[in-house]
């Protein structure tokens, strides 16, 4: 087989990878979350992140805008200040800084409704 059928055939089957054979970059349990939970180490800005919906089975993606540590959210959709903020298909809070799909979630963009 020439390198050019070679390689035709590894593009073709990984443009057909199931879900299993994917890396999985962040957790959401719902497709209505808005963030979802880096559950690799070292993501970085540029990087096209597979982000699993649990409750479906499902995979979706969205590019890092920025570095994103393990363990902290990761925007999937762009959020205006004043809109909520659900993970795992909970309220956690309302934004206070406008958040692009893709940027880091956190302490400087989210805070509680509770006080």
């Amino acid at each position: 087989m020439s390198q050019a059928a070679q390689a035709q055939q590894a593009d073709s089957t990984a443009a057909h990878a199931g879900p299993a054979q994917r890396t999985i970059h962040i957790v959401l349990h719902e497709a209505k979350d808005t963030v979802g939970v880096a559950v690799v180490e070292g993501i970085k800005a540029g990087t096209q992140l597979n982000a699993w919906i649990m409750d479906e089975d499902e995979i979706i993606t969205v590019p890092a805008k920025q570095d994103i540590p393990i363990g902290h959210k990761v925007a999937l959709k762009d959020m205006a200040v004043g809109d909520t903020v659900f993970k795992y298909g909970v309220d956690i809070g309302k934004v206070v800084a406008p958040i692009k799909a893709g940027e880091h979630a956190h302490v400087q963009n989210i805070k509680t409704k509770r006080w």
